[in-house]
């Protein structure tokens, strides 16, 4: 956030670009952090000066960006909308700035990215290290989760995810399939026998992942050419993928996992398929980001660096 985004700033320039700019991150920066005054701690503003702030933006587009109540902030239609322009905005604004600052052949700034847990751990975390290491200007703000991300209210550039892309929202790239596997360590499978059949789950204790207030108990197979979901059962939930897999290396049960999650202990012989004769068809690994806004040359430089390595 802008070094001059202060008390007096807002009234230095009043009616410029300049104010219009900054006013603009300070409404991202509450969209962000939920409210008004959490923005203002953030920042070192008055209660008074943000939500002076807030009422000069509504002002100038001529419309109602957020609705309040006691406990949190709404966006409303044409805050969700200003919300993606304002990206563009300043994301395009920081590009000319590191250009003439920089040089055209260097890029800087942050990027904010989305992993899934243990994707992240085992295979882009590396991936980044290179990236700084190429481009030294670059800061990399990584939240590792399984559960949903709002990109937009988060402000994040960029998301790894498996499966199809449901929010009409976001665009994606897609770096290749990726398939749903039951595997075992083979000193779990010793002690408890190997399932044969999907059935045959409800025998053995499952690893159970969470996504939010959701728990993954119900796993699809394909029996005899159609799907079907069997209601698995286990002692360990969890709502992080890494410690999944962790309790599955260590024996403690059978693990539902994408088999980009576990191909490397597959190869090594730590984890065991089982069931593979039943795995339903594939679905994707992608790249998801806002669809309205135009990428920054960082994030496009690390989008082109992680497909080089994935796809």
């Amino acid at each position: 956030m802008s070094k001059y985004l202060n008390d007096n700033s807002v009234f230095s320039y009043n009616g410029g670009r300049y104010v219009l700019i900054e006013n603009l991150k300070l409404f991202l920066l509450i969209v962000e952090k939920g409210g008004l005054a959490a923005a203002g701690r953030e920042i070192g503003l008055s209660p008074a000066s943000v939500t002076d702030r807030l009422a000069a933006l509504e002002t100038h587009y001529g419309a109602r960006l957020l609705t309040r109540t006691t406990r949190a902030i709404n966006l409303t239609d044409e805050g969700s909308e200003l919300v993606i322009g304002a990206r563009r905005i300043l994301a395009e604004t920081e590009e000319t700035e590191a250009r003439i600052r920089l040089g055209v052949e260097k890029i800087s700034g942050t990027i904010h990215i989305s992993v899934p847990s243990d994707l992240g751990r085992n295979q882009i975390v590396a991936l980044l290290d290179r990236f700084i290491e190429k481009n030294p200007e670059i800061t990399i703000d990584l939240t590792l989760t399984d559960g949903y991300v709002d990109m937009v209210g988060q402000g994040i550039d960029l998301a790894l995810r498996f499966g199809d892309l449901s929010d009409s929202s976001m665009k994606s790239r897609r770096l290749g399939s990726n398939s749903r596997l039951v595997c075992a360590s083979p000193d779990y499978l010793k002690r408890n026998g190997t399932p044969l059949h999907p059935d045959d789950l409800a025998h053995h204790n499952c690893l159970i992942m969470r996504f939010g207030s959701h728990t993954d108990q119900d796993w699809t197979f394909r029996v005899d050419g159609q799907k079907h979901a069997r209601r698995v059962y286990g002692n360990r939930i969890a709502n992080d993928g890494s410690l999944i897999r962790e309790w599955c290396l260590k024996g403690y049960g059978v693990a539902l996992k994408s088999e980009w999650d576990v191909r490397t202990d597959l190869n090594a012989g730590n984890l065991v398929e089982v069931l593979d004769e039943f795995v339903p068809e594939p679905t994707a690994l992608q790249m998801v980001y806002p669809a309205g806004a135009v990428q920054p040359r960082r994030v496009r430089a690390l989008m082109d660096f992680v497909s080089e390595f994935l796809e």
